[in-house]
Formats: C-alpha cells, structure tokens, sequence
C-alpha cells in the first residue's frame, strides 16, 4: 500500500511536470482583462463650507482636499479671530508708543499737560490686579505647553501609523512582484505570452510601489517638519512668555522702572504672539476635525478620497484585474492536473484546490479536504520519494533536470499564494481602512481633543497678557515723578530709603514732617538738669 501511495505521488509529479509549460497559457489576459487606470470622475463633498480669501472671500465647496491651495486657504483662514486680534494688538501698542514720544517731546518743549494722580487705594487695586493676573497667566501657560506636547505625541502616532501602513503596502506590492518574477523565471521560454505578462505586470506594479513609497517619504518628511515648527514655535513664544510676565511682575513690585520699561514692551510683543497662537491652533484644530471625518468618508468610499494621495487605494483598484488573472490562472492549472489524475487513477490523490469556483476565484488556503496536497508540499514530498541518483533504494529515480524544474514551478506557485491574501486586502483597500479604523478608534477623539484644548488654553493666555500689560501701563503712568530708586539707580537720601508701594513722596514728607514737630515738641518739655 506504502508503496502504490509513493506510486501514485510521483505520477503526479510527472503530470505536472509534463503540464507545467503549456498550462501557464492560463494566465492569457483576455480582451476585457486589462492593468487600467482608475480616475475620480466624482467631486468629494462634505459640509466644509469656509471663506476662501485667495477666491475673494467667496466660500469654498470642495471638501477635504490636501492637495487643494483653496482648502488649505479657507482652513487656515478660520484662525481669523486670532490672527485680526492680535494685528489690532499691535496696532495699539504701535500708537501708544508714538503718543508717549509726543508726550516726551512736549515735556521736553514745556508743553502744559495734565498729570493723573493715583491714590493709595489704587495702588493696591493695581497691586492685587497684577499678582492676580500673573497666577492666571503661569497657568494657562502650563495648560497650553502641556496641552501642546500631548497634541504633538497625539500627531506624531498619527503619521506613524498613515506612513507605516504606506510602506506596509510597498513591501506587500514588492513581494507579490518578486514571486511573478520567480514564476517568469522558472517558466523560461515555455510560455512567452505568459512571460511577457508576468514581466509587464510586475514592472507595473513595482512602478507603482516606488511611487508609492516616494510619496509616504515626501509626505512624512513634510508633515513632521511642519508640526516639529509648530511644536517648536509655539513652545518657545509661551516659555519666553512665562518667564517675561513674572520678570515684569517682579520689576514692577520692585520698581525697578527702566526694566519695567522694557518688559512690557517685551509682553506686549509677546502677547500678539500668542493671539496669533491661538489663530493658528483654532485652525489646527479645524483641519483635525476635517481629517478624522475624511478617514469616516474614506471607509464609504475609499476610491473617492484626497487622502489616496499617500495611501493609494485608487490607484491599486487597478490590481483587481491582474488578481483575477492570477487566481484564475492557478485555478485552471491545478484542476486540469485533478482532471488528467482522476481520468488515469481515479480520486486516489489530489492536489489542493486553492481557489473557489468562477468567477468568484476566492482565496481558501485552509480548505483543503482530505487525501489532497497543498501545492506547498509538494517538493517536500518530492524529496521524500524520489531521487536523482541512480544508485538510490527505495525511491523513484527522476532525473536531476526534472527534480529541479518540478520543485521550482510548484514553489513559484506557492509563493504567489503567500503573499495572495496581503495583497487582496490591499487592492480591497481593507488594509487602510484597518489602519484608518484603528486611528478613529484610538486617536480621533483625544486629538481634537487636545487641540481645542490648546487654542482654548492659548486664547485665555492671550486676555490675561492684555489684562497684565494694561495693569502695569496704567501704573506705570500713574506713577508720579519723584527723586529715588524707581529707575534703579541708587541715590542718596535724606530721610528715607525705598518707598513702599502705592506710597508717594509727598505722604512720606509729610510723615517725616509730623515726626519732627513730635520730637521737638517732647524735647521743650524736658526740663535741664540744675
């Protein structure tokens, strides 16, 4: 019996190899079986309807398109609250400072002008203004560096998993064209037409790999330097902010007045910064909402989407046709092999259909039923009973040509049918939408989360920073002109040393005055010593 199983196996072998050549005829590509090009002929559409300032402020109806200049106008142009805001801001300060120098020019010329005085009681309203508003600001700044960090981590996962899954497509193209290319070899000058197509396929394909790569390398580099500038940017405007409004803080309780100068022209610089840090983000943050909705619309229509530009789901639909050639080809090899086993020796032994019946063809690699063999064991099973060797006992003498060709055609076969599935799910885009399907699962939701939070954050910063700059503006206005150390010069003096907030050398004359009659007052009623 052991040896009629053996029999019968090698019988297979030759049927194989005496069909190997002539069945690859299977692989003709018919007249309707053609590697095309599939074009959008559908506009994408979504309720992204924004003011476009390069098309005359007329709205823009187009949807998420990254490759649009009108999108990304209208997108960015929704941070228009920050950035007119913090234009106004600087306006302000630009004007402020040209009556301060007409104010110093006509003090200088002995202009008449009046001064606004400030009582103590105001003084201490500013002092318990700005101690108030400095704590607001040290927070809001820790919010939005903290909010921005987590918002950068949250991107850079993003790209990870859009790029990686880019490349995972590139790998997978690249070895399904490996394994055409090994079957092009192994079938020599056998089946030219089948040769011919297996090389013009995999040179497509490979095209479209390399592009494919080239691309997630572009856009990867371009997308992570233009959040690394962001990241960078916006940490170092809110540190130099924070450090700025405590120094001003402490200039101010310390009135050190040439510093305080310069601090708040420093902060009111600062603060147009960050209004423009808030426009920005407010735009960050539209463009997150719009890309978690267009990885939505992707999953309904994944042929129909700017973002195929990176993870090309239009241009692979293309591959169905060669797919079905493939698998269609296989499936006729391996049963016209079944049907000249089965006409000679009955159902004794089979090989393992592969593929489903058309026109379906689809792949069913553990449905092999009994008393078949998967066209992966064979040249195991080749080494098992037959032998080159003509000394060899016990096996089947074939010769070393026959060996080889055998055990070649079926591994060329087989490792088609390796990287079969992994392709199918890339040309049936399953692969990206796993992979979009794990971003709005995972990701989405924090993301925007954290980018509203910074533009929040960095909004309320900005008020407070006015709010700051103004309190110090004021008291610096207030402030009256007396001899000392409010310039942080060190003088001599009579009398006193440093004033204390909110104190006027008038009030402090005035004690010393009332001081003085005191004592000279005790002293005429002392009487000498006889």
């Amino acid at each position: 019996m052991g040896k009629l199983i053996r029999l019968s196996l090698v019988l297979i072998l030759y049927i194989l190899l005496s069909f190997n050549y002539t069945s690859l005829q299977a692989f003709k590509l018919g007249p309707d079986r053609q590697l095309i090009e599939v074009s959008n002929s559908s506009e994408e559409s979504d309720d992204t309807v924004r003011v476009d300032p390069l098309d005359r402020l007329n709205k823009y109806r187009g949807g998420y398109d990254i490759r649009n200049l009108h999108y990304w106008s209208s997108t960015v142009f929704t941070g228009i609250y920050g950035y007119a805001i913090g234009v106004a801001w600087l306006l302000c300060g630009f004007f402020y400072g040209i009556f301060l120098l007409v104010r110093i020019f006509c003090s200088k010329r002995r202009c008449t002008r009046k001064t606004i005085s400030c009582q103590k009681q105001c003084y201490l309203w500013l002092f318990t203004s700005a101690i108030f508003f400095t704590i607001l600001a040290v927070i809001a700044s820790g919010v939005v560096l903290g909010g921005n960090a987590r918002f950068h981590s949250r991107t850079d996962k993003v790209v990870d998993i859009i790029i990686d899954t880019a490349d995972g497509a590139s790998d997978t193209i690249y070895n399904t064209t490996k394994a055409m290319k090994e079957m092009s070899v192994t079938i020599g000058g056998g089946g030219a037409e089948s040769t011919r197509f297996l090389t013009s396929t995999s040179t497509t394909l490979d095209a479209r790999a390399a592009d494919i790569q080239r691309q997630a390398r572009k856009h990867r580099k371009d997308i992570e330097k233009g959040l690394r500038i962001v990241y960078i940017v916006s940490t170092v405007i809110v540190s130099l902010n924070l450090v700025a409004l405590i120094a001003l803080s402490v200039s101010g309780l310390l009135r050190f007045k040439r510093t305080l100068y310069s601090l708040i022209v420093l902060c009111w610089i600062l603060t147009v910064l960050c209004w423009f840090l808030f426009g920005i983000y407010f735009f960050i943050n539209k463009f997150a909402g719009d890309t978690c909705r267009a990885f939505e619309s992707f999953q309904q229509d994944p042929y129909n989407s700017s973002l195929s530009l990176i993870l090309p789901c239009d241009e692979l639909v293309s591959a169905k046709s060669v797919m079905g050639v493939v698998s269609g080809g296989i499936y006729r090899i391996v049963s016209q092999v079944n049907k000249r086993i089965s006409k000679s020796y009955g159902n004794f032994a089979q090989i393992c259909q592969p593929f489903s019946r058309p026109p379906e063809y689809a792949y069913q690699a553990d449905n092999c039923p009994p008393k078949t063999i998967p066209i992966g064991d064979i040249p195991q099973l080749l080494h098992t009973v037959a032998c080159t060797d003509p000394g060899c006992i016990g096996g089947i003498l074939i010769s070393t040509r026959d060996f080889n060709t055998i055990k070649a055609y079926t591994s060329s076969i087989q490792n088609i049918l390796n990287v079969y599935p992994g392709m199918e799910r890339l040309v049936e885009c399953k692969t990206v939408n796993d992979a979009f399907s794990k971003i709005l699962e995972n990701d989405c939701s924090p993301l925007k989360r954290d980018a509203h939070l910074v533009w929040a954050a960095s909004a309320f910063l900005s008020v407070v920073m006015v709010a700051l700059v103004l309190i110090w503006t004021v008291a610096v206005a207030q402030e009256p002109r007396h001899r000392g150390s409010l310039d942080g010069s060190v003088r001599p003096r009579r009398t006193e040393e440093v004033q204390p907030f909110g104190v006027s050398s008038m009030e402090t004359t005035t004690i010393e005055s009332n001081t003085n009659v005191e004592l000279f007052q005790n002293k005429s009623h002392i009487t000498p010593p006889k």
